[in-house]
This record gives structure tokens, C-alpha cells and sequence, in this order.
């Protein structure tokens, strides 16, 4: 790469395939761990405890650590 190039934006699909690898499982422990305590509500209540968990999660966790750490792998 010479100097007058911008560096190489990072993959878009590269980037979901990791977002969807790690979001996987954490919608899958978060949903062991809130569903039994909901039992009996109704989904929108449900999904008002579990979507800020998974939104926070994906905001301050799993978006962060791949930008970061998983970078030179997009």
C-alpha cells in the first residue's frame, strides 16, 4: 500500500458473520437466564426485560470487541 491509498475498509460481511457468531449465544444464555424468571408473562413484557439486556450487550460488549480485538480478521 503506498502512501497516497486510504487503508482498506473492513469486510461488511466479514463483520456480520462475527456479529451473528457471537450474538448466537449470548441471545441464547440471556434467553435460559430471563425466560424462566418471565414465565407466564406476556412476550411484549418479555421482550421489554430482554431487548435492552441484548441491545447494552451488543453496544458495550460484542460490537467493541470485535472492532477491536477481531479487526485484522475483517
Amino acid at each position: 500500500m503506498t502512501q497516497n491509498q486510504p487503508p482498506k475498509s473492513p469486510s461488511k460481511l466479514r463483520f456480520a458473520l462475527f456479529v451473528a457468531l457471537l450474538v448466537y449465544p449470548l441471545v441464547t444464555v440471556l434467553q435460559l437466564v430471563i425466560f424462566p424468571l418471565t414465565a407466564g408473562w406476556p412476550m411484549p413484557a418479555r421482550n421489554l426485560v430482554f431487548v435492552p439486556l441484548m441491545v447494552g450487550c451488543m453496544v458495550w460488549g460484542v460490537i467493541p470487541f470485535i472492532q477491536t480485538r477481531l479487526r485484522r480478521f475483517l
